[in-house]
């Protein structure tokens, strides 16, 4: 049927298929029966063709290290199968998830878009998310490939990765969704990889991809993430996004005609569109574009669960969890206390259908509310606080907000992000908006505006102008890095009287390389001084418990910026070490997209890391806190005592965060609890760890033989639960070359299992090492080597608990070549002493 279609099809009308047609939906065929299909973000939900901040209402699942720290790949897979239902609900076809790059330095702003430090770990969630979307029918993207571990200078910078690094951390997700999963698409990441763009690198997308691992999918560019017409062609890149095409159409036409490219690799470009077209059923009957609303049941019990399942104890000394028939009051404080911190910022963010914030979860959850007693004490916001209230918008064509409003419309939220403008008579590039509120303080006092705008903005108190974001505009680290700095200024203002603010924008004239969006965000807040603690210290001090919330939130945890530090923003050190002082029962409860200093930890008599959990937060919080459902999480990301600690913060700008141009991946192999292990650098919680509600016993773990053969090595543990409840556990299972001709870390994972046991019941975790799981990636051979030799099997609940050890051999030399599947593997085996 495809070759069909090709062979009808005009050399126009190939070239049309590998460009997008707008942001969100590719170009149809009329003539030939090829209809458009539509793409959604993801990964915690599928937004559609909303902006990031409106749209249809979607369902808020947890983000991705929340995912990760569930360790359970049967309940991400389940979240997959719900995500490809939420897709089909957006009329779209393909979601943008997973990400599976590594959390290498702790600060990626897209940390929590992420799964793991540990590649192993990563790939077998992403295995499992991608098997439950594409269950579907609906086509999952893995991204960004390859080498985007951070946000700086992400569309030009170099991150240059030796290839052993590459093969055995950066591309092992990559490689297993492809080989296990079957993945559809891939999405090639913003920044060069060895001083070549990644939307443009053979090796990377040609060699490794298709002649390698057999892919025969798509790969998409990232938005605006190409630079060239026949470069990316010839590379293997199949699809320009977003539309209308800026490389292709008339320019690739030209191409093929000028001999750059050869019109059978066109062809070839458009019968893989056309193969993702028959995968996700479009060929067969046109999918339906509209988008509507899907808030079931099932999908609020499952964020619930993965809540749970991911949120992770870290600390406990006997409060938790807590009783509620011996609690008469409760103080819940904390600036992530009162408000729903959802989820992330940037590309990953959707309009949910509704939030629970702790407060709310918490209150529901007991019978008295009245005994819940609550106060913010600090604020960690990076962007002033938006904007709430009615909002008057009137749009203008050409960028003087002249004449009569094409079109005006009524909003809630001081916040505008123009995928798609109202009015079929506005021009991204040519138009403006005149925006009108009102503001009535409840409190007197200083009132701090602040304003970002990818575009240009004045806003205006009563008339007078008081956020300039017109004159002197430059590129900050807003949207994306297409607006400006928030500017701040503050100005006294009277309880209860009202003011008319204006905000007058109009479009970006800006026309360099780069991602070109328009956006605008403002607001307005009274900041919270010594007072606010004070306030919240005394709530503390006459309550029962304490219950802190701290954090960050969707502006510091952010695609476009990484972080610029490992503490909690703000005042909430603070906070915490006061509360504390005048509560001995502190509870912290953390909500960060990745790790966090603790300076203040041996102060709190709890600590409990929730990550942002999706709309369900504050149940899910609740659920853990009141012992209704087991903290079963397990940190997917080493927490180091500082920063300076981490293996790519060594001091040397060019290794982190990038010099000139070019990131350097120094550290090689040795991220995360590689690093802390190879170096003797000690975490303040390892990777893997997390504690529970009740206890375990295991029993000394049992290997299949000794020796390692062509089947692998099957080890068994038996688990009991000893405790008065039912609980999870998690058996890690790690390999320690005793001796080997590189340098290679202490010991990396192979396999896990978790394990949930009623009270009293034992359970036996199964665990598989194969050749593969020996080896490293020999440069020269082109291979995985697994060296003939003695090597150990740590059996471990966390990196730093090591539980047994299983002496093994591998008698014989083994080579893994890169074609080979991952499931099973050719063998090439030589005898000790005779390399092949």
């Amino acid at each position: 049927m495809i070759e069909n279609i090709l062979n009808q099809m005009t050399l126009e009308e190939q070239v049309s298929l590998l460009a997008g047609a707008d942001f969100w939906t590719t170009v149809p065929v009329e003539r030939l029966g090829i209809p458009k299909i539509k793409v959604t973000d993801g990964p915690n939900g599928a937004r559609g063709a909303g902006s990031l901040v409106a749209g249809v209402k979607a369902t808020c699942f947890p983000v991705a290290i929340a995912l990760g720290a569930t360790w359970n790949p049967e309940l991400v897979k389940r979240m997959g199968v719900s995500l490809a239902g939420q897709a089909k609900s957006k009329g779209a076809s393909v979601l943008l998830a997973p990400t599976v790059n590594i959390h290498r330095s702790g600060l990626n702003g897209r940390n929590f878009e992420c799964y793991s430090e540990d590649p192993l770990l990563t790939a077998s969630l992403a295995v499992a998310y991608i098997q439950g979307v594409q269950s579907g029918g609906v086509a999952a993207t893995i991204k960004h490939f390859a080498g985007n571990e951070s946000e700086i200078e992400r569309q030009t910078m170099s991150s240059d990765i030796d290839e052993r690094s590459l093969r055995e951390i950066y591309l092992l997700p990559f490689e297993q969704a492809v080989k296990k999963a079957g993945v559809m698409a891939v999405m090639s990441s913003y920044n060069r990889l060895n001083g070549t763009y990644t939307s443009e690198h053979p090796w990377l997308l040609t060699d490794v991809l298709r002649k390698e691992w057999g892919f025969d999918g798509i790969v998409m560019s990232d938005w605006f993430g190409s630079h060239s017409t026949a470069d990316t062609v010839n590379a293997g890149l199949d699809l320009e996004m977003p539309g209308p095409s800026r490389d292709r159409g008339e320019k690739l036409v030209k191409a093929v005609h000028d001999g750059e490219v050869k019109a059978e690799t066109v062809r070839d470009a458009a019968r893989r569109i056309l193969t993702l077209l028959e995968r996700v059923g479009a060929l067969e009957t046109a999918p339906d574009l509209a988008e509507s609303s899907l808030d079931l049941p099932e999908d609020r019990a499952l964020i619930r669960q993965i809540g749970a399942e991911g949120a992770v104890l870290l600390k406990n000394e006997g409060i938790l969890p807590l009783a509620r028939t011996s609690l008469d009051s409760i103080a819940v404080v904390g600036p992530n206390a009162g408000v729903a911190r959802v989820m992330g910022g940037g590309s990953a963010q959707i309009a949910a259908h509704y939030t629970v914030s702790p407060l709310q979860g918490i209150r529901a959850a007991l019978s008295d509310a009245n005994s819940v007693h609550h106060a913010a004490g600090c604020s960690n916001n990076r962007l002033v606080e938006v904007f709430a209230g009615d909002i008057e918008v009137e749009y203008f064509t050409g960028r003087a907000l002249e004449g009569t409003p094409v079109h005006t419309e009524r909003a809630d939220k001081g916040e505008f992000f123009w995928f798609d403008l109202p009015s079929p008579d506005l021009d991204p590039a040519n138009f403006s908006a005149r925006i009108t509120g009102k503001f009535v303080p409840s409190d007197s006092g200083e009132h701090i505006f602040g304003m970002t705008n990818a575009g240009l903005a004045k806003l205006s108190i009563d008339g007078k102008l008081v956020v300039n974001g017109y004159d002197g505009w430059t590129r900050g680290d807003n949207y994306f890095g297409t607006a400006n700095s928030e500017q701040r200024q503050g100005l006294e203002l009277e309880a209860g009287r009202s003011y008319t603010l204006t905000i007058d924008y109009c479009s970006p004239a800006d026309t360099a390389d780069g991602i070109h969006l328009t956006a605008i965000r403002f607001g307005v807040e009274k900041a919270l001084g010594d007072a606010a603690i004070d306030e919240a210290v005394a709530r503390a001090a006459d309550c029962d418990v304490a219950l802190v919330f701290v954090g960050r939130e969707g502006q510091w945890d952010s695609e476009g910026l990484d972080l610029p530090d490992m503490r909690l923003p703000g005042r909430q050190e603070e906070l915490i070490e006061k509360v504390a002082a005048v509560n001995a029962n502190t509870v912290v409860v953390l909500q960060t997209g990745g790790p966090v200093e603790m300076p203040w930890l041996d102060k709190v008599q709890a600590v409990l890391q929730i990550w942002y959990t999706g709309q369900e937060l504050g149940n899910a919080v609740a659920d853990v806190l009141f012992g209704d459902a087991e903290p079963g999480g397990r940190l997917p990301q080493t927490f180091p005592k500082s920063l300076s600690d981490n293996s790519a913060i060594t001091g040397n700008p060019l290794v982190y965060p990038g010099q000139d141009g070019h990131v350097r991946y120094d550290e090689g192999v040795f991220v995360g609890y590689r690093h802390h292990d190879s170096h003797g650098v000690e975490p303040l919680f390892p990777f893997g760890f997390g504690l529970g509600y009740t206890q375990f016993s295991w029993g000394e773990a049992k290997a299949s033989s000794t020796v390692l053969g062509e089947d692998g090595i099957t080890v068994t543990v038996d688990v009991t639960n000893t405790g008065a409840r039912k609980g999870a556990d998690v058996v890690q299972l790690y390999v320690r070359p005793l001796a080997s001709a590189v340098l290679r870390p202490e010991k990396e994972l192979r396999a896990f299992a978790k394990l949930e046991l009623a009270a009293g019941e034992t359970a036996t975790a199964t665990l598989t090492v194969t050749l593969r799981d020996l080896s490293f990636f020999d440069v020269a051979a082109k291979a995985f080597r697994s060296e003939a030799g003695n090597y150990e099997l740590l059996i471990a609940a966390n990196a730093a608990d090591i539980r047994s050890r299983i002496a093994i051999v591998n008698p014989a030399e083994w080579l893994g070549h890169v074609t080979d599947p991952l499931s099973e593997g050719h063998s090439h085996r030589s005898e000790p002493g005779h390399a092949q």
